[in-house]
């Protein structure tokens, strides 16, 4: 079987295409455009493996990913080229319009001119598998309730609007053309090879620094955490066995407040990389202005790819943490560099409503 991943050079691309390159009846494309998040030292374990191959192009460029499906005869494209990073979003909406919308809409055409072309069997054969995030449902109270498939979408920041937008198109060319699609929602994802921008990555590196731990508002925002590992299981399974026009949430069964997240690094940090004169690494903690549109809670019914396909998340949020925490601790030859060329830790996304800076 043969599988084109998108933005396989990045978090969650990069894990996809380690999981899938295990298997050797599978063969697997990577296409990245390899911007500022992508990084091919992510795919290192992979790159000489038989199974493997990276193109450096963009989705966006239409004509560019018909000649790749065509030539690597593709059955399965999973589509995980996206701007991610809320923040980003904040400072920058315009590439998020360009990549996750314009984006999916020419990978969608060149991918619906491809499974035209194929014979029957190929076309019963063929999936456009659609990766996208359970922040396209809005937010939650933190009293209860859990996102569902049939949850109405109420995105809050440029980044899940723009998913949303995505997601809408996905299932448009399925109604509208007969493309046989499915899509998957996932909550927050951490563990090895996670760009340091994001909260999980940023703590553990500001914390082996010595440097303030930054936690918006009170920390009291809520998010169901889900080990990457387990995401790249769960997105295989969707991709070769789930139903053409079904989506399914992908949860980590593991809700916890962004404080007691970073309160958990600190104490993990405690007992592996102790600090100077007996100092605790919570007291690095800062608590600093609430972003713009900061969603209270995400949790995601997954209970549905578990009756479905059978799948549920091996990690439990204290082991995936403390396996994320090694792999950082381990691995400073991957960290290192990003941290000194392209993301030293400073704050994004701190405008608010009337243009205003937040506090740092």
């Amino acid at each position: 079987m043969n599988f084109l991943v998108t933005g396989g050079a990045g978090f969650i691309g990069s894990a996809v295409c380690r999981h899938l390159c295990a298997n050797p009846a599978y063969r697997v494309t990577n296409l990245d455009k390899l911007t500022y998040a992508g990084n091919l030292a992510s795919l290192r374990p992979i790159e000489n493996a038989h199974n493997y191959r990276f193109e450096q192009a963009d989705i966006c460029e239409e004509r560019t990913v018909l000649e790749i499906l065509r030539r690597d005869d593709i059955d399965i494209v999973m589509n995980l080229a996206a701007e991610s990073h809320v923040d980003r979003s904040i400072d920058g909406p315009g590439a998020f319009i360009e990549t996750n919308i314009v984006g999916t809409y020419r990978i969608l055409n060149a991918a619906l001119e491809y499974w035209r072309g194929l014979p029957q069997e190929g076309q019963a054969r063929f999936r456009f598998h659609h990766v996208s995030t359970d922040e396209v449902f809005g937010d939650l109270p933190f009293d209860g309730g859990m996102f569902v498939e049939e949850t109405p979408y109420a995105p809050s920041s440029p980044y899940s609007a723009s998913k949303a937008a995505s997601d809408h198109l996905v299932r448009a060319w399925h109604e509208t053309y007969g493309l046989p699609v499915v899509l998957s929602n996932c909550s927050n994802n951490y563990g090895p090879y996670h760009f340091p921008e994001k909260l999980i990555p940023l703590v553990i590196l500001n914390a082996l620094d010595e440097r303030p731990l930054p936690v918006y508002g009170a920390g009291a925002n809520v998010r169901d955490w889900l080990f990457v590992e387990d995401h790249a299981q769960a997105l295989e399974l969707v991709a070769t066995k789930g139903q053409p026009g079904e989506s399914y949430n992908v949860g980590g069964n593991s809700e916890r407040t962004n404080l007691t997240v970073v309160e958990t690094i600190c104490d993990l940090l405690d007992q592996r990389r102790p600090r100077a004169g007996g100092k605790r690494h919570r007291e690095l903690i800062s608590f600093v202005t609430d972003r713009p549109g900061h969603d209270r809670r995400y949790a995601i019914d997954a209970s549905k790819i578990a009756r479905e396909l059978g799948w549920t998340p091996r990690e439990n949020f204290d082991s995936g943490l403390a396996r994320t925490v090694d792999w950082y601790l381990d691995n400073k030859w991957w960290w290192g560099p990003i941290r000194e060329q392209r993301y030293a830790g400073e704050r994004l996304g701190a405008a608010s409503k009337d243009g205003t800076e937040g506090a740092a």
